[in-house]
């Protein structure tokens, strides 16, 4: 999928995530928010001015988030994403409320929506990572400029060909029939058995 699938996915198909922010001592703070909306630029969110949440976000602009979807742990299809959140403002409120509707019963007039304010997610590195599938399903995606890090096991030209790490990885995404074998990289658990058993010490961690 490309990146702005990845976007939508998160809003329409998940909506509600486990957001992280930081507070004034360096603690880790979650809360559940609603990814309201989407487009070429990044993720939109709202809250209210008298939050801790705004004052979170404001005192420090790195942000977290995980959103899973699925009725159990091998239907689940989770993503996540780390980056950067910045104030809008409420410009964007009449948009967000027309598709959010719902949000009319928690503030229903006016008045009560003069404390609320948008937030843009406009940086972000995000991971898809889909249990449903077998072999399952992993691959990473970035916007508004953040940098897309290739982390995982990967194997070097130590590499003897011994074979022992396609016998310890549970999902057999090793192919072998190549010296250096090559790890399919959308398909790994990042379990690192393969980093354990290698004799060659052929296999990176990064």
């Amino acid at each position: 999928m490309q990146t702005r699938e990845y976007l939508r996915y998160i809003v329409e198909e998940i909506h509600s995530t486990v957001f992280a922010t930081v507070d004034s001592a360096g603690r880790p703070v979650t809360c559940a928010i609603d990814m309201m909306d989407y487009d070429a630029d990044g993720l939109y969110f709202l809250t209210a001015k008298g939050k801790r949440f705004y004052d979170r976000l404001k005192a420090n602009e790195n942000i977290a988030f995980t959103a899973m979807k699925g009725k159990d742990t091998l239907s689940c299809v989770a993503v996540s994403v780390q980056g950067k959140a910045r104030e809008i403002g409420p410009g964007r409120l009449p948009d967000l409320f027309h598709k959010n509707p719902y949000m009319e019963r928690i503030y229903p007039d006016a008045g009560s929506r003069s404390a609320l304010t948008v937030f843009q997610i406009h940086e972000g590195a995000g991971e898809w990572f889909d249990l449903s599938q077998l072999p399952i399903q992993r691959a990473r995606f970035s916007f508004g400029g953040a940098r897309e890090e290739k982390t995982g096991y990967f194997v070097t030209d130590k590499c003897i060909g011994c074979k022992l790490c396609y016998s310890k990885c549970p999902q057999k995404c090793i192919d072998i029939t190549r010296q250096p074998v090559v790890i399919a990289q959308e398909h790994c658990l990042h379990c690192g058995n393969c980093f354990e058993t290698c004799p060659a010490r052929a296999i990176e961690r990064r």
